[in-house]
C-alpha cells in the first residue's frame, strides 16, 4: 500500500493554463475553479540580471493590470527553455509559482502550478 505517502513526498504539479506564443511574448487564458482570466506576457527590457524577462498581464475590457514576472530558464535535465513565473493577486492567500512550458503544437504552451512542498519534507 503506502501509495498516500509515497503521493505526498512527490512535487504536485496542476495545469492551470494554455498559452500560445504571440510575438515576442505569449497571450493565453488561465483557468481554475475560482478563476477565470485572460492573460499576456510582455517582454521587457532587463535592467539587471536579476530583473524579470517578461511582465504578467490580466486583461479586461480594455484594461491591463500587471499581475506578476517570468523569468527565461533553462531545465538541469534535457535542457528545454521555460518561463519561471510568478503571480499574486489580492485574492489569493499568497504568490503562486508556476511554470510556462512548451507543449505539443508548434506554437503551444502550458502553464503549470507547483505546489510548494511542506517545510518539513513530507
Amino acid at each position: 500500500m503506502g501509495g498516500f505517502n509515497n503521493m505526498k513526498r512527490r512535487l504536485l504539479m496542476a495545469t492551470i493554463g494554455t498559452f500560445k506564443k504571440d510575438g515576442a511574448g505569449y497571450s493565453g487564458r488561465i483557468e481554475t475553479l475560482t478563476l477565470s482570466a485572460n492573460i499576456t506576457f510582455e517582454p521587457v527590457e532587463k535592467k539587471a540580471g536579476s530583473a524579470p524577462d517578461f511582465r504578467v498581464f490580466h486583461q479586461t475590457n480594455g484594461f491591463s493590470t500587471e499581475i506578476g514576472a517570468a523569468w527565461k530558464k533553462t531545465a538541469k535535465e534535457g535542457g528545454a527553455e521555460y518561463l519561471s513565473v510568478s503571480i499574486d493577486d489580492p485574492s489569493f492567500a499568497e504568490r503562486i509559482n508556476c511554470r510556462l512550458v512548451k507543449t505539443g503544437s508548434e506554437q503551444g504552451h502550458t502553464l503549470f502550478w507547483e505546489r510548494p512542498r511542506p517545510q518539513n519534507g513530507k
